[in-house]
């Protein structure tokens, strides 16, 4: 029997149906309807933060923070999912990459002063929590201050992540979400953006209804709302997240029991907590991944490399200095099936037969 990488969580029908006739009575199915303020005022609690504007993708709620927070020019890591790179240059951003950290594998901190010292023209820093591992907001805190920089985070990964019990999502100018559909909590598709400002959700909340505001047009806005449908996904789901995360959280210490010391693992926050977005292991070489991905794939066990390839490699066009931590750990990384419909017996299957490819 296959053992995914990834198994969306199902919606409860039951509960669903009731949210959807809500809007089918009501009539309101998009443009900021009643269940959208009521996911909106529901993750606000949830997550411990302000701000937080429902929008229709992750792709989209990075580059409606870009626009909102008037960044022109930005450095960010090689080392994510593509759309992290690909926001920026969408948008006509002027783009470089640093490297990343050789234990947490984000942004590192030390390479971003580096380039801005070099570059002082670079208005923004965009860092993304990689696997859910919180970045070293501190640090990029005091970078912020001593630059006059803004920091976005791409949080796509974190949803439920706690620093020092503080929500990672209160760092930064504004922290982004992605509700994809393989995501720890979804919406089918969607996302958020939770801002630092009042005044900076309001000016985006505006843009994503085409910056309409009394019928006249006040901006250059994009369509980027989360209709009503999609947040009854979102509310149905969220019921029972506690459940979930606790889940997958006990599943990715599972992991970490049964490999630690025998692969590489990314070196986690010490003040944070984990969530069980991702499971990634770190091999010794490239012919060990080769190896421990022939074991798996033969036991029916999917995988990916995740992520590769370093993004240099994709967007040659993107300036960088030297990339070789994000070079080596991209060759060498992938990650094993983690999500809410796996059960201790399969994690212990996954991590029986990645000893055997060691």
């Amino acid at each position: 029997m296959t053992i995914s990488l990834n198994s969306p969580i199902a919606p409860d029908l039951e509960k669903l149906t009731n949210y959807l006739k809500q809007v089918n009575e009501s009539g309101w199915y998009t443009n900021f309807g009643p269940l959208h303020q009521q996911l909106t005022e529901r993750l606000e609690e949830y997550l411990g933060v302000e701000n937080l504007l429902l929008v229709s993708n992750g792709t989209l709620a990075l580059q409606v923070a870009y626009k909102t927070l008037g960044i022109k020019s930005a450095i960010t890591s090689p080392f994510s999912f593509v759309a992290t790179t690909s926001s920026l240059l969408w948008q006509g951003i002027d783009t470089q990459f640093c490297d990343i950290d050789n234990y947490s594998y984000n942004l590192s901190v030390s390479k971003v002063e580096e380039a801005l010292n070099q570059t002082p023209d670079v208005n923004g820093v965009v860092a993304t929590h990689v696997y859910g591992n919180p970045c070293d907001v501190e640090g990029f805190d005091k970078l912020a201050s001593k630059h006059n920089i803004k920091v976005v985070y791409d949080a796509a990964h974190a949803f439920g992540i706690k620093v020092d019990g503080k929500s990672v999502l209160n760092f930064g100018d504004a922290s982004i979400l992605s509700f994809h559909a393989t995501k720890v909590f979804h919406t089918v598709e969607g996302g958020a953006i939770v801002f630092k400002r009042k005044a900076d959700y309001e000016k985006a909340k505006q843009l994503i209804n085409f910056a309409i505001v009394n019928g006249e047009i006040t901006d250059v806005g994009i369509n980027a709302k989360l209709n009503e449908y999609q947040c009854a996904v979102g509310l149905t789901i969220l019921d029972d997240i506690d459940h979930i995360l606790s889940h997958r959280a006990e599943l990715f210490s599972l992991y970490q029991d049964n490999l630690t010391g025998l692969v590489d693992l990314p070196q986690w926050h010490s003040l944070a907590n984990t969530n069980g977005a991702y499971l990634p292991i770190c091999l010794n070489s490239t012919e060990e991944l080769a190896a421990v991905a022939a074991e798996l794939s033969e036991s029916g066990i999917q995988y990916r490399p995740y992520f590769k390839p370093s993004l240099d490699s994709v967007f040659p066009q993107v300036r960088h200095g030297n990339l070789e931590v994000s070079r080596d750990i991209s060759r060498r990384v992938l990650c094993l099936p983690l999500h809410f419909n796996l059960t201790r017996e399969d994690v212990l299957k996954v991590t029986s037969t990645v000893k055997k490819g060691l």
